[in-house]
């Protein structure tokens, strides 16, 4: 009987987990969020209390066993959030706790999924790396909101934490409602009430500085001024900077 881990969502909750499934001998299991349950009479369930501790123990086990970069892929992997990502994800472990470290065997089914999801991870990290768009508030800090396909916020923070090492900055997902906040020092993860109106132009007065706004138009102007509709090419600049991401473009907004 397949026994229903029920844990928080958080990765700390499911390397937790992984240290309760060891420490119970379980032998077939299935991780569900705790907001996806969906309770029956014959459910058979455990509820996993998150544990730093349990999760480092594991977390430095990973990096042991299967290496940096296969540590690495699991977490991207835990990123994309995919239905059923955390039994991939669960079958790598066990094998590589086993000294079976698959994680390089592209034959095997299970490595070809991972790899396929950490790619589209990867390929969702750079974009908003390139595509995220800072506003200075009224409490000078920088600000950006993003919606990703994956969540790949906690990875967008490294490189930011790189590039803008001396300004205060706030990258905000708005759609797992949660953000990264920079004080030049250290990185804090942090749930905030942002309304979705603070991308529109009406509010945008009462968020950001007169500068910002009068930099924000600037930009529109100087990016009308130099296209030349003759050498429009749309179909190519859609492959370059999909519909999705205009958004979060100053130029791309009325």
């Amino acid at each position: 009987m397949i026994i229903q881990y029920i844990y928080d969502g958080s990765f700390e909750g499911f390397l937790t987990g992984v240290f309760d499934y060891y420490e119970q001998k379980a032998s077939a299991i299935e991780f569900i969020k705790e907001n996806q349950v969906q309770e029956t009479f014959f459910d058979n369930t455990y509820t996993v209390c998150t544990d730093e501790r349990k999760a480092d123990r594991v977390w430095k086990g990973i990096q042991t066993k299967l290496g940096s970069n296969a540590s690495l892929s699991i977490y991207k992997g835990f990123l994309s959030e995919e239905s059923g990502i955390e039994t991939i994800l669960l079958e790598i472990i066990t094998q590589g706790f086993a000294g079976n470290n698959i994680t390089t065997d592209f034959a095997d089914p299970t490595v070809l999924k991972l790899s396929k999801i950490v790619k589209k991870v990867q390929r969702e990290k750079h974009r908003m790396d390139a595509f995220v768009r800072f506003r200075k508030t009224k409490d000078n800090i920088f600000f950006a909101t993003i919606e990703p396909d994956y969540n790949v916020l906690p990875l967008n923070a490294i490189h930011f934490k790189k590039r803008y090492a001396d300004q205060q900055w706030l990258i905000y997902d708005l759609q797992r409602k949660y953000g990264v906040y920079y004080d030049t020092e250290k990185i804090d993860y942090i749930q905030l009430k942002i309304s979705k109106d603070v991308n529109t132009d009406s509010a945008a007065s009462l968020y950001f500085t007169e500068d910002e706004l009068v930099y924000q138009e600037l930009w529109k102007n100087y990016f009308k001024s130099t296209n030349i509709p003759s050498r429009k090419n749309m179909r190519l600049h859609l492959q370059h900077v999909p519909k999705r991401y205009w958004k979060y473009l100053s130029e791309k907004q009325p």
